[in-house]
């Protein structure tokens, strides 16, 4: 495996929201979050607990519909993004989405594996996979760019009890 690349072992909902609260700690203004995987992975569920971690009191919803939901959180702000449903790069970039990242915001995007061709190319990706068990996941963090891989070691540390073989 790449030595850039951790690969984290959940077995609920409620670790994978830790495990994202751990990543948030880390979160910085202007981070772009990929979140990848199958239907029904746990993106949504990923993103809970992301901004959980920044401080979100409002309850956090799939932005299926809306695309582009923000959340003001008490250390940053958080944009959430769906864009499953867009159909064409150019849509992608008509959301605006990393124009919107100002001094406070970070954002995660949603099946943003779809998107990575009109995104900045320094984002972390978040890949969810079912695991054996129903409620099982493997997430496998994979930086690109230099904001993230400066990061990875202290990304290792902080999920380090997730961690698969260690």
């Amino acid at each position: 495996m790449n030595p850039g690349i951790v690969e984290a072992r959940t077995g609920s909902a409620d670790e994978t929201q830790a495990l994202a609260g751990a990543v948030a700690a880390l979160a910085e203004r202007g981070d772009i979050i990929v979140l990848a995987g199958d239907l029904g992975t746990g993106k949504t569920v990923w993103v809970k607990g992301f901004a959980a971690a920044l401080g979100v009191m409002e309850p956090v919803t799939s932005p299926t519909f809306t695309l582009v939901r923000p959340y003001e959180g008490t250390r940053l702000r958080l944009l959430h993004a769906d864009v499953y449903r867009l159909d064409r790069l150019r849509e992608v970039s008509d959301l605006d989405l990393v124009e919107q990242l100002d001094d406070r915001a970070v954002a995660c995007i949603e099946w943003g594996d779809l998107a990575v061709p009109a995104l900045p190319a320094d984002f972390l990706e978040v890949r969810l996979e079912q695991g054996e068990a129903d409620a099982e996941r493997t997430v496998t963090f994979r930086p690109v760019g230099a904001r993230w891989h400066a990061r990875m070691g202290e990304l290792r540390a902080r999920v380090g009890s997730w961690v698969v073989g260690t």
